[in-house]
């Protein structure tokens, strides 16, 4: 269901100005990324996540790196979000040894425990069980610890979604769902595949909060995610959010996008919220001109270096295609 704001707590400056500061890292990194696969030196799928920078961005300013996201083939925004370190991502993403899983694992398959990024998987809605065994774990070991699950609209309409929201509500897990409805299930438009016109109104029938956000709204995203990891972190269980946004660049870079309505991409980029925001931080005195332009100058050097890494960085040797494979490793 959707809700007023007006009773929930609100960012301060310094929190407004880091959620900037995330969105603008996915920004960079999303396009200095489509511009090494337009020139050659990446070969591999992209899934951008450009448009939908405001979701990550709001609720990562309010985790640890002992809280854990759980996340999706199209999550990669989702990582950067979490201030995953960008060199062993990008030596991942160009298969490399020095990346997060040896060059193994590639775009589709990053992971980074260390600050919190446990899984990305590449089958949909498989994000939301594995985030219950984190919480599951949470719970055991007495800890304070949340857990993301990060899925799209058409991971809502899969058994995964039902049989975890059930569980997490049973055992008070403390998981967070976080559906971003950019109104496509891969190529198929929202309505035309699911029953109900809010995924939020399925948290009913398990017992648990669930709310419809504005994920293109940085403030309201934070009221709402502050609201629900707060809930977790006190062991009332889990909330069920589904925020609303857009995807600019389609599934997959080089969608042709043909399956959308005349006009309606063009209407998502003349909304695109990102200079919104920083706008808006401009106008509130929150930060300078100067100060977000020392920010992105900052934001995109850390960026070159994670790919001037990647790039020196060696291929992984033969001898890796049997190992963290097996149990018992298999000699060549």
């Amino acid at each position: 269901m959707t809700e007023t704001t007006s009773n929930r707590a609100s960012p301060d400056a310094a929190t407004q100005l880091d959620i900037y500061r995330r969105m603008l890292r996915i920004e960079r990194n999303d396009d200095f990324t489509q511009q090494q696969i337009r020139r050659g030196r990446i070969t591999a799928p992209y899934y951008s996540g450009r448009g939908q920078e405001c979701i990550p961005a709001a609720i990562s300013n309010l985790l640890d790196d002992d809280d854990k996201i759980c996340t999706i083939y199209r999550g990669i925004h989702d990582m950067v979000a979490k201030d995953m370190p960008l060199k062993p991502l990008w030596a991942e993403i160009m298969g490399k040894v020095d990346g997060t899983c040896k060059g193994k694992g590639g775009p589709m398959h990053l992971t980074h425990p260390e600050t919190g990024v446990m899984v990305t998987t590449g089958i949909v809605g498989s994000s939301m069980p594995i985030a219950n065994g984190f919480g599951w774990a949470s719970l055991l070991d007495g800890t304070k610890q949340v857990t993301i699950a990060y899925f799209g609209d058409g991971a809502s309409n899969i058994g995964a979604f039902h049989e975890s929201l059930n569980l997490a509500s049973v055992w008070k897990l403390p998981v967070i769902f976080v559906c971003a409805n950019n109104g496509y299930a891969e190529h198929t438009r929202f309505q035309d595949g699911t029953s109900v016109d809010q995924i939020s109104k399925r948290a009913i029938g398990y017992g648990m909060p669930g709310y419809t956000v504005n994920g293109n709204d940085p403030v309201e995203m934070w009221q709402y995610a502050n609201e629900a990891i707060s809930r977790a972190r006190a062991g009332e269980g889990p909330t069920l959010l589904e925020c609303k946004t857009f995807r600019f660049c389609g599934h997959l870079l080089g969608d042709d996008n043909k399956y959308m309505s005349p006009g309606e991409l063009d209407a998502a980029k003349a909304d695109d919220p990102l200079p919104k925001y920083r706008q808006k931080l401009l106008d509130e005195g929150i930060a300078t001109e100067a100060q977000l332009e020392d920010m992105k100058a900052a934001i995109e050097a850390e960026v070159q270096q994670a790919i001037d890494f990647a790039v020196e960085s060696e291929f992984p040797p033969m001898d890796e295609l049997r190992r963290d494979v097996f149990a018992k490793e298999i000699s060549a």
